[in-house]
């Protein structure tokens, strides 16, 4: 898409995974990223690294999103090298599947702090430091959607990540800032992997109505999209890219 090429973009817990697929898409239309990691910088350097062979700029960034400050310094480093934020891709988040109750307060907040706080924080550095028609898109899942036990903790945040989404829509929009949601579906990554036995990973595969798991790929394809000029009138969305689970 033609349309990034020149464009600036933040992508939060880029590293690996979903975000690292959404760095290399980004990249591969021309976009200069800036690769944010909490603390495996030797996998953020990976990317810069994979980056760089298309010819153009990438940066890495260690910043803990559930702390402003590092949010703060995410964007600063940004514009000092890059001058401008065109794009801000809130991938970062963590996951926690427990009945009520065994979910700690140390669990509440930490999966707050990350996934909501994290996703706030930086909008908010985006509304003060975007260029008019930025791109905020934020993560959410298509589990808000479904009533499955034990994601109680984790469907909350991603509750508020859709509803904070709507208003900042709304808010941005003097500023053609468009501001939407992903809610992927279950899709193969170490983070969706971790803590499930293969046979309840097929069953959720199975509940797609393609039978299979999303592929980070199908993902940051949908993201570039929204990315893009060509998105410039969807705002205040919720995109689930889910395959069709049910």
């Amino acid at each position: 898409m033609a349309s990034i090429a020149g464009k600036v973009a933040i992508i939060t817990g880029a590293s690996r995974g979903i975000g690292r697929a959404i760095a290399l898409k980004l990249a591969g239309n021309g976009a200069s990223i800036v690769v944010n990691y909490a603390g495996n910088a030797g996998k953020a350097q990976e990317v810069v690294a994979e980056i760089e062979k298309l010819e153009v700029e990438a940066i890495a960034v260690q910043a803990d999103v559930s702390k402003v400050p590092d949010i703060q310094r995410l964007f600063e480093q940004t514009l000092e090298r890059f001058g401008k934020v065109d794009i801000l891709i809130n991938n970062a988040g963590i996951a926690l599947y427990k009945p009520i109750s065994q979910v700690s307060e140390e669990d509440f907040d930490a999966i707050f702090a990350i996934n909501v706080k994290g996703t706030y924080f930086t909008c908010q550095q985006a509304a003060q430091h975007m260029a008019e028609g930025g791109r905020i898109i934020n993560f959410s899942s298509s589990t808000t959607a479904m009533m499955l036990p034990t994601y109680s903790a984790y469907v909350g945040t991603k509750g508020a990540v859709e509803q904070i989404t709507r208003v900042l829509a709304k808010e941005l929009g003097s500023k053609a800032i468009a501001v939407n949601v992903i809610s992927p579906g279950p899709t193969d990554t170490e983070m969706f992997r971790e803590g499930k036995t293969q046979e309840q990973i097929d069953r959720l595969a199975q509940m797609a109505a393609f039978g299979k798991l999303g592929d980070v790929q199908e993902i940051a394809d949908v993201v570039a999209f929204l990315a893009s000029d060509e998105a410039r009138w969807i705002t205040g969305q919720n995109i689930r890219v889910n395959g069709g689970i049910a």
